[in-house]
């Protein structure tokens, strides 16, 4: 398992997002996938910097794993000591409704669990750790566009 820990401000999103991406790379992730899981980063990681410690600024711990087993797995580990919050209690927005009758927020935790195979959360010792991870898909010659 590798990790990163940054200081939960936007300017350190980029370098997390390229430690994940060099990790799903090195496992030989697809690009659609690398694709699908840099939003999801790109989600948690900003929901940290804008939420975990607002108005102050802590850390943030991303862990990296690739779990060989009948199918490769990624999984991706955020850790902060900011206000407990457990994004999975919140209630999936209304797709259904016209963007002016939604209410605001929680799209982006909706679209992470799309995108993702698991998302887990615990609140331990003080610390919110949500999980996400996916299993590597095998690449298909010939399909178009990773369809």
């Amino acid at each position: 398992m590798t990790e990163r820990k940054v200081t939960a401000i936007l300017e350190n999103l980029e370098t997390v997002q390229e430690f994940v991406t060099g990790e799903l790379e090195k496992a030989g992730f697809n690009q659609k996938q690398i694709m699908q899981v840099d939003l999801a980063v790109e989600e948690i990681f900003c929901n940290i910097v804008n939420y975990a410690y607002h108005p102050e600024h802590g850390d943030a711990l991303i862990r990296c794993e690739i779990k060989k087993e009948n199918q490769d797995r990624v999984v991706i580990e955020f850790v902060d000591e900011g206000i407990p919050y457990n994004p999975l209690e919140r209630q999936d927005p209304d797709v259904t409704l016209a963007l002016e009758d939604r209410e605001i927020g929680g799209l982006g935790i909706f679209l992470t669990r799309k995108l993702m195979d698991s998302m887990e959360y615990r609140h331990e010792n003080g610390k919110n750790i949500l999980i996400i991870s996916k299993i590597k898909e095998e690449d298909h010659e010939g399909s178009v566009c990773g369809i």
